[in-house]
């Protein structure tokens, strides 16, 4: 899966919390979602001259995306055979790693209790 094409299938299962997602579509979505926030940073600081203070535009852009990633993540873990909920850990330093590590990690090459294995 293209930069493009994880862009286009995260957005369009917005809240989408069922199902299984590649490394490549959700890695390709973090990275949009990283671009995005620069962006927006940028445009922040070029139009209503703040010093961080005030930043509705990535405010905007951040709450806007903040679904996607979640579900996006939820599809992620579900493709190793976790639980979408086990994104709970971030809360810890611990967990957050685990979860990282969990991220991370390599499609199951079977089907599994959330579906068929993804499409590349």
């Amino acid at each position: 899966m293209n930069f493009q094409q994880s862009i286009e299938k995260c957005l369009k299962n917005y809240a989408n919390f069922k199902g299984r997602a590649t490394r490549s579509e959700y890695w390709f979505f973090v990275l949009f979602c990283i671009l995005v926030s620069i962006g927006t940073v940028v445009l922040d600081l070029l139009l209503f001259d703040s010093s961080g203070t005030y930043s509705p535009l990535n405010t905007i852009g951040v709450l806007a995306l903040l679904i996607p990633q979640i579900s996006a993540a939820c599809r992620r873990l579900h493709d190793i055979g976790q639980s979408g909920w086990c994104q709970l850990l971030y809360i810890t330093i611990i967990g957050g790693i685990v979860v990282l590590i969990w991220l991370v990690t390599d499609t199951t090459k079977r089907k599994n209790q959330f579906g068929p294995v993804p499409k590349k």
